[in-house]
């Protein structure tokens, strides 16, 4: 019962969400989004500066558009290790993961996971327990949270020089659509969800204005979702 509970609540989420891009782009355009404190925090305006991070010979950008398994971090990882393994320093390399659409939840800390269990929202599961993650676990993963051992998680990464963005588009989508469900304030929402993105983590237009963005800078395209 518990899994169709789950699954009835990510569809339905979904729906709402895929309406909203669909049929409802005036409630993304929203004035009062541009006009709240969180919105300003974020400096959507200064995005561009972002991009002078990515340096080095090697420059690669994930397009992480779903969660899938958490392989627009993990395909981030494989970058750094195989060039590590062919001579290339963390110093003379960039990776950089979009994370969009279904895979913004990799971007939340786990205090939103809980609150708003995101882990129903985007249908990401907690390997150690079988059920819907209340945590992010792809930014500090603990063993079992990724396919392999040794892999490293957001956080990690960014330490080494990787860079990580987040679709403010679909922070609005989806935290729009979670507030629907929630019978909660949009804003109210989408506020809390925008001081909740991870340390380190820039959050962007959207996603696909951030990929444009990365290329134009000097990265290669790789489709990291499903």
């Amino acid at each position: 019962m518990k899994t169709k509970k789950n699954n009835s609540r990510r569809q339905f989420i979904g729906a709402l969400a895929l309406g909203a891009t669909a049929s409802t782009i005036g409630v993304l355009a929203n004035p009062i989004y541009a006009k709240s404190p969180a919105a300003e925090s974020t400096a959507l305006s200064n995005a561009d500066d972002w991009f002078k991070k990515i340096k080095g010979t090697h420059r690669i950008v994930y397009d992480g558009s779903t969660p899938h398994g958490g392989f627009p971090i993990i395909w981030n990882w494989a970058f750094y290790m195989t060039n590590n393994g062919t001579g290339t320093t963390d110093a003379d390399m960039t990776a950089m993961t979009v994370l969009r659409h279904s895979a913004l939840g990799l971007a939340l800390e786990d205090r939103l996971w809980n609150k708003y269990k995101l882990g129903e929202v985007f249908g990401v599961t907690d390997n150690s327990t079988g059920k819907p993650s209340l945590r992010n676990p792809y930014y500090e993963p603990k063993d079992g949270d990724f396919p392999l051992p040794g892999i490293d998680g957001i956080k990690h990464l960014q330490e080494r020089g990787a860079l990580f963005c987040a679709c403010d588009l679909a922070t609005k989508v989806y935290s729009n659509a979670v507030a629907t469900q929630m019978n909660l304030d949009p804003i109210t929402v989408y506020e809390d969800w925008v001081s909740g993105i991870l340390p380190g983590i820039q959050s962007v237009p959207s996603g696909v204005w951030a990929l444009g963005r990365a290329q134009e800078n000097g990265c290669g395209y790789i489709f990291a979702g499903e």
